[in-house]
């Protein structure tokens, strides 16, 4: 029997900035993340984003493999500099072209594109003007996905906003692990709050421009506490007001968690009742990213939160040191049925990188990362038969490519991509990936 329903949303998903390569091709404008990667010590073994996958060269190739696979959808984001170089003003049309060309080559082949509007690439030229802690940011890039509403309104209807929000204020602002490298716990409780406020933005542009559905993808863990201690739970509660609550219920519930103003302290702004109704604004859908649990033990002396995440066990981890946890991403899907209303749910992100061997005989053997895959999708199916209203999957990624900070040294792939030649060969897991499409999840029961 069937584990998934008749229409279910079967995809993969990457992001412009770590399979595109050719980043300032044809006009378009460099990226925070362009400056981030050319700026010695911020990126493993000194790597960049200037060839990754080549994909602005190949996706004709790539659409290819997202066909070989059965997807009826696919994931990806534009890069805001291709097609406004300035941010805002005048389009750049050759930037532009390569997305239309995309866009209409994966309908060509029966594949729904689902098209991420920002996935961390903001153009420095907005960047010098303040980036996202500037009060003008949402309209920025409200203008900005109006162009791409008006271009594409006739074949794209499933849009997401802005991925991964936290990422952006914590990693990027706060923590400065990922571009554009601040460490300003003022900034980013106000960038947090902006992109709130674009993403809402955007949803009410594409309401008089749209006919689909439009959401916004976050990253979410569930937070336990590492001992049962009440010092631990306490910890835990804390985190996961600032992992995971800080977004939705500003979405769902138009309030912010009481623990983020104790956790940042003076640097967090007194928001009215008016800016809270403002980021009140959800979408048609949330989009999940799921990778791991946090085990969370108290820790006065760990500045802002009182708190660390204990590592868990070698041979229960991926390559970037993630727990693996499946029975995670079915608490993290019932929180939408259990806490705010039971809205649609996509999960946009599922995957995990391991060492995997170079090709043999043309294929690449990752047996990890089918068991990974096919616990995950156990778990997804379970929160579906128990009444969540979840939508699609997308696995992380389509290929190997550059992973932000670590460079190219972990891979995230269905296909293995060889560094040197850029050919892209089939893993184990893009086999059984195909199985599961092609059953609508039966094999699961194997």
């Amino acid at each position: 029997m069937s584990a998934f329903p008749e229409g279910f949303c079967w995809g993969v998903a990457t992001s412009a900035y770590q399979i595109e390569g050719s980043p300032l091709a044809d006009g378009a404008g460099p990226s925070i993340w362009h400056r981030f990667a050319h700026t010695p010590g911020h990126i493993a073994d000194g790597e960049t984003g200037n060839i990754a996958c080549n994909h602005y060269q190949r996706y004709l190739e790539d659409i290819g493999l997202l066909h070989e696979l059965g997807v009826n959808a696919y994931r990806f984001s534009i890069a805001w500099g291709r097609v406004l170089p300035e941010g805002r003003g005048a389009i750049n049309r050759k930037g532009l072209g390569f997305y239309q060309r995309l866009v209409d080559a994966l309908l060509e082949r029966g594949i729904s594109p689902v098209i991420t509007l920002y996935h961390w690439d903001l153009p420095m030229a907005l960047q010098d003007r303040g980036g996202w802690i500037n009060p003008d940011s949402p309209q920025w890039f409200a203008d900005y996905a109006e162009v791409l509403f008006r271009t594409f309104a006739d074949r794209v209807t499933s849009w997401i906003t802005i991925n991964e929000p936290w990422v952006i204020a914590v990693l990027g602002h706060l923590e400065g692990r990922h571009a554009p490298g601040w460490r300003d716990p003022s900034a980013a409780a106000r960038v947090g709050h902006h992109l709130l406020l674009a993403h809402a933005a955007a949803v009410a542009s594409y309401r008089t421009l749209g006919h689909g559905q439009i959401g916004i993808a976050l990253n979410l863990e569930p937070q336990h506490p590492a001992y049962p201690k009440a010092a631990d739970l306490l910890a835990a509660q804390r985190r996961d007001a600032f992992v995971n609550r800080w977004f939705l219920d500003a979405l769902f519930l138009a309030s912010y968690p009481i623990e983020l103003a104790q956790i940042f302290g003076p640097a967090w702004p007194k928001f009215g009742a008016v800016a809270l109704d403002q980021i009140h604004y959800p979408g048609d859908f949330i989009g999940v990213n799921y990778y791991t649990r946090a085990r969370v033990a108290a820790a006065p002396e760990a500045k802002p939160l009182g708190a660390i995440c204990l590592p868990p066990p070698r041979e229960k981890s991926t390559a970037m040191g993630w727990e693996i946890y499946p029975e995670g991403l079915g608490e993290v899907l019932g929180w939408f049925k259990e806490r705010y209303g039971n809205p649609r749910v996509l999960i946009t992100e599922n995957g995990a990188a391991f060492a995997d061997p170079a090709p043999c005989a043309g294929l690449v053997l990752d047996p990890q990362r089918i068991v990974y895959l096919r616990s995950h999708l156990r778990a997804a199916a379970q929160a579906l038969a128990a009444g969540v209203d979840l939508g699609g999957y997308f696995v992380w990624s389509l290929m190997d490519n550059f992973e932000w900070a670590e460079g190219y040294s972990k891979r995230f792939g269905l296909y293995w991509v060889d560094r040197q030649t850029l050919q892209r060969y089939p893993k184990s897991s893009a086999h059984f990936y195909r199985s599961v499409i092609a059953t609508q999840g039966a094999v699961l029961a194997d």
